[in-house]
């Protein structure tokens, strides 16, 4: 039987993918049946494209019985607030990334999903992207030995472009700026892939269009006893290529095609998406696993994993509690920017940010 869906906001743009890919695919089991948008444009928009009831108010949706759960996807302001009527009305959430502004914010969103016990996942699709999942593998079989040194570079072109200055994803009265929204991928890979950092070392600047703040930075996170892990992000780059890095004892691996930049660019026939290097063996293995056609395609891939957490076939692709210390690790990337020094991760000055 198919679970019944209603979206709470269209600002992510995400949420249209998923939408799209349910109601062209029965095999995924999930029928969105409503959704709501403070913006009465976008809603109509959706509405018509995607054959939903609209509603006016998110209450009015939420009150409605036949909606089963509901995709968060609103401007990031708004999450706690939706988080917790929708957690009340004893729905399933899926919540679009991050999970707040501020670490205050995240403490309301867990405790509603605590005080309800409603399912909850945050919609992170690197957690669930086949490349990634085996570089994880690879690491977690110990094979590699110790791991020394971790670089993710994740970006985006869209600070190029002048349009993106009018967006709501660098108005703050809607989010914070473009690397809290799109590096918190990246950050939230670190936290999923090695566990939770000491410290943080971080540079964030504006260099392209001051409409656009924060559109480049560099954070160095720091993991007691190692690895040194680095999440590089740049909102103004064109192409790239090569995503991931990690230097090991015993090897080598390393990722290309992860991100907007480098799906979207122009790829050799065949191009490698994986390969690692073994020091056993002194030589490289390419992956079997293709990697992504486009950007849209990886975001796409993402329905299949949450279309299974609303189903109940799956766990949440990472709790309200994950989605808390993901906010946290970037936030600190704020705070150590800010002093000019490296932070600790249990800084209390993380909580002002």
């Amino acid at each position: 039987m198919a679970v019944k869906v209603g979206i709470l906001g269209f600002a992510h743009g995400h949420v249209n993918s998923y939408c799209d890919e349910w109601n062209k695919h029965d095999k995924y089991g999930i029928r969105v049946v409503a959704g709501w948008d403070h913006d009465t444009d976008r809603l109509e928009a959706a509405a018509g494209k995607f054959q939903l009831k609209g509603y006016a108010e998110a209450g009015a949706l939420l009150a409605d019985a036949e909606v089963q759960a509901v995709i968060i996807a609103a401007e990031t302001s708004m999450h706690a607030d939706l988080v917790e009527q929708a957690a009340a009305a004893g729905k399933a959430i899926v919540l679009q990334k991050p999970i707040a502004l501020t670490l205050a914010e995240a403490d309301r969103i867990v405790s509603a999903v605590n005080k309800h016990g409603v399912p909850f996942t945050m919609a992170w699709q690197m957690r669930v992207d086949p490349q990634n999942r085996l570089m994880k593998e690879l690491l977690d079989s110990g094979q590699f030995g110790q791991v020394f040194m971790v670089r993710r570079r994740h970006g985006l072109s869209l600070g190029l472009t002048p349009g993106f200055a009018d967006s709501w994803h660098v108005a703050p009265q809607y989010n914070r700026d473009i690397w809290a929204d799109d590096a918190s991928h990246a950050i939230d890979f670190l936290h999923w892939l090695l566990g939770v950092p000491e410290s943080v070392t971080a540079e964030l600047t504006s260099q392209y269009n001051p409409r656009i703040p924060m559109d480049n930075g560099i954070a160095v996170f720091r993991y007691s006893g190692g690895p040194l892990a680095e999440v590089v992000g740049s909102f103004t780059c064109p192409a790239h290529e090569n995503t991931t890095e990690i230097v090991c004892e015993r090897g080598t691996i390393i990722q290309n095609y992860g991100d907007s930049p480098s799906c979207n660019a122009p790829r050799p026939e065949g191009a490698i998406g994986v390969k690692w290097y073994s020091t056993e063996t002194k030589s490289w293995t390419a992956s079997d696993l293709a990697p992504p056609a486009t950007h849209s395609a990886r975001i796409r891939d993402l329905t299949g994993p949450l279309a299974d957490f609303l189903h109940g076939r799956r766990a949440p692709i990472a709790t309200a509690e994950e989605g808390r210390t993901s906010l946290r690790m970037l936030l600190a990337c704020y705070a150590s920017t800010e002093a000019g020094r490296r932070v600790s991760l249990n800084d209390a000055v993380i909580d002002t940010i």
